[in-house]
């Protein structure tokens, strides 16, 4: 009955409403902000810089010895001010703006039309912006493992900028900016090659380049604050979860998948980096099942928005014992003065995790599966390939960069303090400051 009393709309209303058809699509509202998203990502914001100041300052401050505690927390905080103020002014442009497949443009330095109500995706640019910078500033201060206790630090000044200039922008543009691997469909969900492989092959570089330390590797160089090593690493593990569920960029089940997968596989290093460790020396040190923590973090990074709680654990456990592995035969066989096996956990990790994504996001492992593959791959060995493609350029690039970043360093003002400097340590020499007055 209710049908038989609907009449049709007559011709003169039809009408009406169709000259009014433009006006009414002009006045629809634009993108709206979705609150609960970016909540989430202020929070992950939060906890991204949270991991370099304090996590990893106390992280790297405990492991080198106790004359140079106070240049590694030193380094770590310069390096979040200056590449902060370098985002600001270019770098955010460099790798968030159009320009081509290579490098942004410009049009966005100094956050030129980044207003409160731009928007990207549904959270406002600000916020989008902040986030990218936390793993800007990150990047370079996991770099400062591969030579503490020796740079001078208005090298490493100079170096960082260069750094982030020549090497972190480019690359974030080539992934995660519209840029020519993000086009050939590499998947990097929080910083594979992005961050990880990109701060331990520079590492490595500039432990090459700027040499050993004095003694090493004849003389003993412990930790000096295991306490402070493992609250720094405490809060890596908990910054983490912004580092990985925050890539999601929305309060979702991904974000939420996200973060189960990276603290499994941060449990699982933990364990397989202890066990090596175990069956190797005998006995299971606090260093080892933190630094395994650490490896299994790295190692998931990239792969965390793709993989599930199980292909995670796999994930981790290789990435435990693979590091473990790596950082023997980089101080023992090679004698490389990594000081902080910066390469052998984030590089090697980094690499790991990007090449595990082309196995364990497929839907084919039963329980191991994972979410399926993005770009529309559905080949395990096309995805392979692209995530070959992704880590070999990352490497290749970052390497060469890196040499010419410490070369023009070098040439400009030196790379490393001089003998009575670093035998006395960095603290007193460059700061005029004691870590401890005991």
């Amino acid at each position: 009955m209710g049908q038989e009393n609907k009449r049709p709309l007559h011709p003169w209303l039809i009408g009406l409403l169709g000259a009014l058809a433009p006006a009414a699509v002009w006045a629809q509202p634009a993108a709206e902000v979705n609150l609960g998203n970016t909540a989430w990502v202020l929070t992950a914001t939060a906890l991204v810089l949270f991991m370099t100041l304090p996590g990893l300052s106390l992280f790297y401050g405990g492991l080198v010895r106790t004359r140079n505690v106070l240049s590694v927390l030193m380094q770590c905080f310069a390096i979040t001010c200056l590449v902060s103020v370098l985002w600001l002014a270019y770098a955010y442009s460099l790798a968030f703006g159009a320009g081509s497949a290579w490098l942004g443009d410009l049009s966005k330095a100094f956050m030129a039309g980044v207003a409160e109500d731009s928007i990207t995706g549904d959270i406002p640019e600000t916020v989008f912006s902040m986030f990218q910078l936390t793993f800007a500033i990150i990047t370079p201060a996991l770099v400062v493992g591969g030579f503490a206790e020796r740079m001078k630090f208005s090298a490493l000044l100079l170096f960082t900028a260069l750094w982030v200039t020549l090497v972190y922008a480019p690359v974030a543009h080539w992934v995660w900016g519209g840029g020519w691997l993000g086009q050939l469909g590499l998947l990097d969900f929080a910083g594979g090659t992005v961050v990880h492989i990109t701060a331990g092959v520079a590492a490595l570089v500039a432990a090459l380049v700027v040499g050993r330390r004095r003694g090493f590797p004849e003389t003993a160089m412990p930790p000096h604050n295991m306490t402070m090593v493992v609250t720094g690493a405490g809060m890596l593990w908990v910054g983490w979860f912004g580092f990985n569920a925050g890539s999601a960029l929305a309060a979702n089940g991904n974000a939420g998948m996200a973060m189960m997968v990276t603290h499994m596989s941060a449990a699982a290093g933990s364990l397989a980096w202890m066990t090596a460790e175990w069956i190797r020396y005998g006995k299971p040190s606090v260093l080892g099942i933190v630094t395994g923590m650490v490896a299994g973090l790295g190692t998931i990074t990239p792969a965390s928005g793709y993989v599930g709680p199980a292909g995670a654990v796999v994930i981790g456990t290789v990435a435990g014992f693979t590091c473990f592995s790596a950082t023997q035969f980089m101080k023992r066989v090679l004698k490389v003065d990594d000081s902080l096996d910066v390469f052998p956990v984030h590089g090697v990790g980094g690499t790991l995790g990007t090449l595990a994504v082309a196995v364990f996001a497929s839907t084919e492992l039963g329980l191991f599966s994972g979410q399926g593959f993005a770009a529309g791959i559905t080949s395990m060995g096309q995805q392979l390939g692209v995530q070959l493609v992704g880590v070999l350029a990352t490497i290749g690039y970052t390497a060469v960069m890196t040499f010419i970043a410490l070369k023009l360093v070098d040439k400009a003002i030196g790379l490393r303090v001089g003998r009575e400097d670093e035998i006395g340590g960095l603290d007193i020499a460059l700061h005029e400051e004691r870590g401890y007055d005991l």
